[in-house]
Order: structure tokens, then C-alpha cells, then sequence
């Protein structure tokens, strides 16, 4: 391919990029409804999750690219033991930890971190695609939406810093104004 074609699909792609952003969900948006088959550290959950049946709760989808991992392992530990500050240890918080991992991968890292929140084992990427984390194809993307008991997006974070300790600071605000004083 010569320079010159390189330049021309190069500038026809950067004619879509507007469009992708905007595509993006933003605070204020709906958030897409789904229903994805949900672990905890005691096994996969008897029903299925389903976000419209959560209406009243704030609920924190963290997108993460694989279990076991030394980044998500990271992030996950955080949430952990940040749980009581800034998941109100799941007081009308529900923090759900989203990959493409099999939901037996996702119960026996949860089991052996002791993780107190749930895990949506998105195989199909279904979940990862409303929500702009995944293209249909390989890993999710590390993105991050606080959904208020409303239903609507509170906070986006694409990416989710994982290192940062003032990412953990900005996501505990947001959960607290998403949801009201505590």
C-alpha cells in the first residue's frame, strides 16, 4: 500500500471518529437494559441478572479484560477492599464485575480472593457491546458506569484507571450522588 492510499484511509477513518464518540453513552443516558448470567464466590446465581429488575439500586458495571490477571486482579482487590467505604458494602450498591471469562473461571477467582460482589459472565459480549466496552470480538475494555436507581448513566470512566488511587476517590462521589446520602 503506498503512502499516499495510507493517508487516504487514515483521514477516511479519523471522518468516522466524531461519530464513534458520539455513540458513546454519556451521563444522562439510558442505560441499556440486559439480562447476563451472574458468580459469586459460592457459585453461579439461580437467576440470571437483569438490570430493569434492579430499578432503586445503584449499580457499577466494571468492565474488565480477564480474570487472573495482574492489572484486573489489581482492580478487583481494590474494590474489595474498598467495599465498605466506597460500595457502602452493597447497601443499594451493586457492583458487578463484566469479562468475556466462563462463569467457572469467574466463581473460583471470586472464591479464592474472597470478592463480595458479583461477577457477569458475558461470553456472547452482548453486555460489553450495549455498553461500548467491547467490539464483538476478544476482551473488554477496562470501562466503568455508575447507573443511578433512576436507570440513567451517573459516571462513565472509559478508561477505568485501576492505578489511580484518585479513580476509586471520583468513583466513590459519584456512587454517593448517584445514590444519595448514605
Amino acid at each position: 500500500m503506498s503512502i499516499r492510499s495510507r493517508l487516504l484511509a487514515g483521514s477516511a477513518l479519523l471522518a468516522f471518529l466524531p461519530a464513534i464518540a458520539e455513540a458513546q453513552l454519556k451521563v444522562g443516558d439510558a442505560a441499556p437494559d440486559f439480562t447476563v448470567t451472574t458468580v459469586t464466590s459460592a457459585g453461579r446465581e439461580a437467576k440470571p441478572f437483569h438490570l430493569a429488575e434492579h430499578r432503586g439500586e445503584t449499580i457499577i458495571l466494571a468492565f474488565f479484560p480477564k480474570a487472573r490477571t495482574s492489572g484486573c486482579t489489581m482492580q478487583m482487590e481494590s474494590y474489595r477492599d474498598k467495599y465498605a467505604e466506597v460500595f457502602r458494602s452493597g447497601k443499594k450498591v451493586t457492583l458487578i464485575g463484566v469479562s468475556v471469562d466462563p462463569d467457572t473461571a469467574l466463581t473460583s477467582w471470586a472464591r479464592d480472593a474472597k470478592f463480595p460482589f458479583r461477577f457477569a459472565a458475558d461470553v456472547d459480549r452482548a453486555v460489553g457491546v450495549a455498553y461500548g466496552a467491547n467490539a464483538g470480538t476478544g476482551y473488554h475494555k477496562r470501562h466503568l458506569y455508575v447507573i443511578d436507581p433512576a436507570g440513567k448513566i451517573a459516571f462513565v470512566a472509559t478508561p477505568f484507571l485501576q492505578m489511580s488511587a484518585d479513580a476509586y476517590s471520583e468513583l466513590g462521589n459519584a456512587i454517593s450522588k448517584a445514590g444519595g446520602p448514605r
